[in-house]
């Protein structure tokens, strides 16, 4: 889009000087990452004073979890995540404050443990949907293990381009998915693309799907739509192994202080609970319980976050309202619409995201690095950028939209009067 006409000109130059005034008087706004804000944090400071009684103490069996025991974590919390996740109380795991560190186990897990391990048949390779979630490719990368960028679409990964290269080559070894308002487009998988992900031929036999099911109560809108199970859609496709699925409270109840949970067959978990005898005799049960008596079962759990969807869907509603009033008209800039979840992913024009990125930190207002949502931080086109609304103010998020909307547009406009 080139600047042919004065008008254009005129326009460009206005945005300018609206930016230069920024950059006498920055901002100090920041929207990188995604957590809960300190009202959100508040719905659940309840839950600190729950344990009082003697029979607090004690979980179904009569075991006293103040002690040690329950390697796998107490009947109720493994009750209570397994209707979470969709799988049987025996094929759940629950683990500490974070499931980022049991996807971690389980791929160290594989890589290095086990009768068979990875690191035997190397080099090892794993599918990343993309833009998807930039802890996970970290963690990949710091494996050792190759990325290989997966195109992403309104129904999920691309499954020609993941059943193309998982049925030639056996050096990949799974998949990263995150199934409910993924991060940061905020999509659902398609019935359709969790059936294929579940019934697709392997060239490798051992090949696995990381299910991080990190919003599937995170809904925004009374549609409270989810993706299909992925371990019973594995089962009946006869490959039971196949899934790893995880979530936790991090954004339900405390980041710092939550549970966590991995469900997969039961064969997967018996394997993933002897390699843990050796590093622990238990989680923190006491944390187990609290999070049981406060969140009580799923009913619970629905009201309970949709407490959090009225303090946060203002904000997201906000940012639709500011980014239909200046670009709906305009091809300079799509965005997605999430029906819950803790983003929303912009694409720009090829080329301009980490110019817009950097104009942005210069007058204050700091969001997530361009192209972080890729493998390596690296994004071909540099069109993604992520929002994170979450912990910031209304007012606050107001001020950031309008200088996030400045900057796109001033940068489209100079890259557009290049071409």
């Amino acid at each position: 889009m080139g600047l042919n006409n004065d008008k254009a000109t005129r326009h460009l130059s206005s945005l300018e000087k609206e930016y230069e005034n920024y950059l006498e008087y920055p901002l100090n706004l920041n929207i990188t990452r995604g957590i809960p804000s300190e009202e959100q944090l508040q719905l659940s400071q309840e839950m600190l004073g729950m344990l009082n009684d003697p029979e607090d103490f004690l979980s179904k069996n009569k075991m006293d979890i103040r002690n040690y025991g329950e390697l796998t974590g107490i009947i109720e919390a493994k009750e209570l995540f397994s209707a979470i996740l969709g799988s049987e109380s025996r094929e759940t795991i629950i683990g500490g404050n974070s499931s980022l560190s049991l996807m971690y186990f389980v791929l160290t897990t594989k890589l290095f443990m086990g009768s068979v391990p990875w690191k035997t048949k190397s080099p090892i390779k794993f599918l990343c949907p993309s833009p998807g979630y930039d802890r996970h490719f970290s963690m990949t990368e710091k494996l050792g293990i190759e990325m290989i960028p997966i195109e992403m679409d309104e129904n999920g990964p691309n499954m020609d381009q993941v059943e193309r290269l998982v049925l030639q080559d056996q050096t990949i070894k799974g998949i990263w998915c995150v199934p409910n308002y993924s991060n940061p487009t905020g999509i659902i998988y398609s019935d359709e693309v969790v059936n294929r992900l579940a019934k697709m031929k392997t060239s490798a036999t051992d090949f696995i799907i990381m299910w991080d099911n990190a919003y599937a109560v995170h809904h925004l809108t009374q549609e409270n739509k989810v993706a299909k199970n992925i371990l019973t859609a594995c089962k009946e496709a006869g490959n039971s192994e196949r899934p790893w699925m995880f979530c936790s409270t991090s954004k339900i109840t405390f980041p710092g202080a939550g549970v966590s949970a991995v469900a997969a067959s039961e064969k997967n978990i018996t394997m993933l609970a002897n390699e843990l005898s050796y590093q622990t005799i238990g989680h923190d049960k006491l944390n187990q319980m609290r999070h049981v008596k406060f969140l009580k079962n799923t009913n619970q759990l629905k009201k309970h976050m949709e407490k959090h969807a009225l303090i946060l869907k203002p904000k997201f509603d906000l940012i639709q309202k500011k980014l239909n009033e200046r670009f709906n008209e305009s091809n300079l800039l799509t965005w997605t619409n999430p029906k819950g979840g803790y983003f929303v992913h912009l694409t720009t024009m090829d080329g301009c995201a980490t110019e817009i990125v950097e104009s942005l930190d210069r007058i204050g207002v700091k969001v997530t690095k361009a192209g972080a949502t890729y493998p390596s931080g690296n994004n071909p086109r540099d069109n993604s950028i992520r929002l994170a609304p979450t912990s910031v103010e209304l007012a606050d998020l107001e001020q950031a939209m309008d200088v996030i909307g400045l900057c796109i547009e001033m940068i489209s406009l100079r890259e557009g009067n290049k071409k």
